[in-house]
């Protein structure tokens, strides 16, 4: 019972940090206190920008997509969740060094679990898995047109998005690499 406590209040907990610091940041500074990540800027940045947002909108946005996604991700484990969460992190390393324009928002965490769910079905191969990336496919393939440049509205991250995504298909990949059994040479 403890660990499905654990797993239900891990995302909630996350998205505390986020609604603190964005409750903070309107009350006390006029929505000016903002933690993006920076085109080489502070390397920091790669682990506030996930917890800052440009208004209240913009988080509830994310958080509404973030916290079943983070449920559907946990569903395999707290090790698959800490592996999206870990690679969408490094994988914001090129918005970093070749980025034009500042990132942050949980956006990134959400196509990060997107992508995860999508491709951990194609990477295992298993009945569980494939039912999650369908579920995940029919639930919230209604998001994946928001990669695509030409359709993200001016001042959406498609690149952010995009970077996260791809962060989430590498953890199914390497998810997946660690569920095969070895084969003997």
């Amino acid at each position: 019972m403890q660990r499905l406590r654990a797993w239900l209040l891990l995302p909630p907990l996350i998205l505390a940090v986020a609604w603190g610091q964005e409750l903070i940041d309107q009350l006390l500074f006029g929505g000016r206190w903002n933690l993006p990540l920076l085109p080489r800027g502070p390397l920091l940045g790669l682990l506030t920008a996930p917890f800052s947002h440009g208004d209240l909108a913009h988080l509830l946005s994310n958080s509404v997509w973030f916290l079943p996604l983070s449920w559907l991700v946990l569903l395999r484990g707290r090790g698959d969740y800490g592996l999206v969460w870990l690679l969408v992190i490094l994988g914001q390393l090129p918005l970093w060094l070749f980025g034009r324009h500042g990132v942050h928002g949980l956006s990134g965490v959400v196509y990060g679990l997107l992508g995860f769910l999508l491709a951990i079905g194609w990477c295992e191969r298993r009945p569980l898995a494939i039912g999650l990336s369908l579920l995940a496919l029919i639930a919230y393939g209604g998001l994946l047109p928001s990669l695509l440049p030409f359709v993200s509205p001016p001042g959406i991250s498609w690149s952010g998005h995009l970077a996260g995504f791809l962060a989430g298909v590498a953890a199914a990949a390497l998810a997946a690499s660690r569920q095969q059994p070895a084969r003997p040479h």
